[in-house]
């Protein structure tokens, strides 16, 4: 059961109601944690607005995919590892053995798997990165735009990871766990 509710539809705010829609139209579902997020226009409107920024970034979608598995197994979020492991089949549309690497910071791609032991550093030393680690990253073809929207995208993480465990967001995916 959440530790905060999840409104019902009388009860979300005015201002949440078109957010909630268009997640609605572009996923044909609203995922608990955007109705979470409903109770405040702003927490929803700020999460749906740089995750739709990200999206139009350099990034592709199954490496950002490949992060969000890969920080929420270091946060231990069920919810988001459920999540991003259904987005990561059906929409990013990788592997199953993909999947289970990049929530080990890996890949059989010597390009992502870069990524992802940066977005480790990035995790792991709260954003203070050596020199070496960023120099590692642009060695594997990572321009600073890219580099930056890796961050971005391990805080994107990070803010829902702990939104859904301070949440103990109600699942509706199928469940993944946290490994440890």
């Amino acid at each position: 059961m959440s530790r905060i509710a999840i409104p019902a539809a009388e009860q979300i705010p005015a201002a949440s109601q078109p957010l909630l829609a268009a997640v609605q139209q572009q996923l044909g579902m609203v995922p608990n944690l955007m109705k979470l997020l409903a109770r405040s226009p702003a927490a929803l409107e700020g999460y749906l607005s740089l995750n739709g920024a990200l999206g139009k970034g350099k990034l592709s979608a199954g490496l950002r995919e490949r992060i969000a598995l890969a920080v929420a197994e270091f946060n231990g979020c069920d919810y988001c590892l459920s999540a991003h492991s259904y987005l990561a089949k059906h929409v990013a549309k990788l592997g199953d053995d993909e999947i289970a690497a990049a929530r080990d910071f890996s890949s059989a791609d010597a390009r992502q798997a870069a990524a992802l032991r940066f977005a480790l550093n990035v995790a792991e030393q709260r954003g203070r990165v050596a020199d070496a680690e960023l120099a590692t990253l642009r060695g594997a073809g990572f321009d600073e735009a890219e580099t930056l929207e890796i961050v971005a995208v391990v805080a994107l993480n990070i803010l829902t990871n702990y939104i859904n465990n301070a949440a103990a967001t109600a699942m509706d995916f199928p469940l993944v766990q946290a490994r440890a």
